[in-house]
């Protein structure tokens, strides 16, 4: 299998991720430990469902932390992570550790980080707020991912919901990376299987649009083919079997890679259009991205073929389809056929079961073109060509 090496005289990148990552079943254990030289006061953000955060609780209270509990139970909102900064401050927190999902990790991130910045969300918030750059480290953040597809435990930023705006935007800051990501791929046993599909598919979304993307670099690159591997061969068995230890151990991985290769490499326009569709309509980030993903990667070739005299791009479709189908022999077309063929075997459903409508593709449009993803997808796409990616999902 051919691998295209970048060795450019002029190569240049830098490569963050969470200050130390602890992987493998059964670590969730070890956090008691872990939170012993970080702090005695914690907040602990979690989900709606106390189920898979209460052995964490148990863990902790037999250390004798004293313990506050915040509930994130939907996707964050700016209003959210002001209550729960607030909470914090209150019970004299000073260590806070998320556990549950991308939402729940982000508005971990973003409570670590207004409990040491003075001011308002909207002070730091990019696009509908001010953007400043965060003054202080946030206060010790570990973060426990329960399921697996954003990889939001080793990123650089926290996605809120402002639906005063009806958009999704980003705190964003190298300094908001976590002190700790502890994945524990047992966590992830219990996901219903939509949302096991949805995550699972982020994840691939997340590795793909990486490997193609115009900041992709050596190391990305190499993170992005071992995480694209394993979502191919763990999703659909962890989709049909939630306790297939070696399937979720696959997934576990490919969510962290995608994390770790977003944060250093950006996206594209999968994502580019996710971030203002999640605030105009309800539906999950990871359904957006699963929807998207296969008619982003036909138009995307079908434009570089048409348009670009750079190959690159066309080359690296090629090697995601032989990492997907695991055929030496096919090339770009043959891997969104598979990638088409994994979403219906997942049962995805269209935009327009969320709501979504021709009536909105000018606005998901404008504010998709500002995103900082669409602006890391391999080749611009002009206005027509965004309208028929949104009539197509639809």
């Amino acid at each position: 299998m051919g691998v295209e090496i970048l060795t450019s005289h002029s190569l240049h990148f830098e490569f963050a991720t969470a200050q130390r990552i602890i992987f493998g079943a059964g670590r969730l254990s070890q956090v008691g430990l872990l939170a012993d030289s970080m702090g005695t006061r914690i907040l602990v953000v979690r989900g709606r469902s106390s189920g898979r955060s209460q052995y964490l609780i148990d863990i902790l209270a037999d250390h004798d932390f004293f313990l506050t509990q915040f509930v994130v139970d939907r996707e964050p909102t700016i209003e959210m992570i002001h209550l729960g900064a607030r909470i914090a401050r209150e019970s004299l927190c000073d260590l806070v550790i998320g556990i549950g999902g991308g939402s729940v990790i982000d508005a971990g991130k973003a409570i670590a980080a207004l409990l040491t910045n003075e001011g308002d969300v909207f002070d730091y918030l990019e696009v509908i707020g001010r953007g400043k750059p965060l003054s202080s480290p946030p206060k010790p953040y570990i973060a426990i991912p329960t399921t697996a597809g954003t990889g939001a435990e080793v990123t650089r930023n926290a996605v809120l919901n402002s639906p005063e705006h009806q958009v999704k935007v980003s705190l964003r800051s190298p300094m908001m990376l976590p002190n700790i990501a502890l994945i524990d791929p047992e966590l992830t046993y219990t996901m219903p299987a939509n949302i096991t599909a949805s995550t699972g598919l982020d994840a691939l979304t997340q590795l793909i649009e990486a490997y193609v993307s115009k900041n992709a670099n050596p190391l990305t690159d190499t993170i992005c083919r071992a995480g694209i591997r394993h979502a191919a061969r763990s999703l659909r068995r962890a989709y049909e079997d939630g306790g297939n230890s070696d399937a979720r151990n696959g997934m576990a991985l490919a969510s962290l890679f995608g994390g770790m290769a977003l944060a250093n490499a950006k996206l594209g326009a999968v994502h580019g259009f996710a971030g203002p569709l999640g605030g105009m309509i309800q539906a999950p980030h990871g359904a957006i991205c699963a929807r998207l993903l296969p008619i982003v990667m036909d138009i995307n070739l079908r434009v570089l073929k048409e348009r670009s005299k750079d190959k690159k791009y066309l080359r690296r479709y090629d090697e995601i389809s032989k990492i997907l189908t695991g055929n030496n022999d096919v090339l770009a077309d043959d891997g969104v056929e598979w990638v088409d063929d994994l979403c219906q075997e997942l049962n995805i459903p269209p935009l327009s079961g969320f709501g979504l409508t021709p009536v909105d593709f000018p606005e998901v449009i404008e504010r998709g073109k500002s995103s900082s993803s669409m602006k890391g997808n391999p080749i611009e796409l002009t206005q027509i060509e965004l309208e028929e990616i949104l009539d197509r999902a639809i």
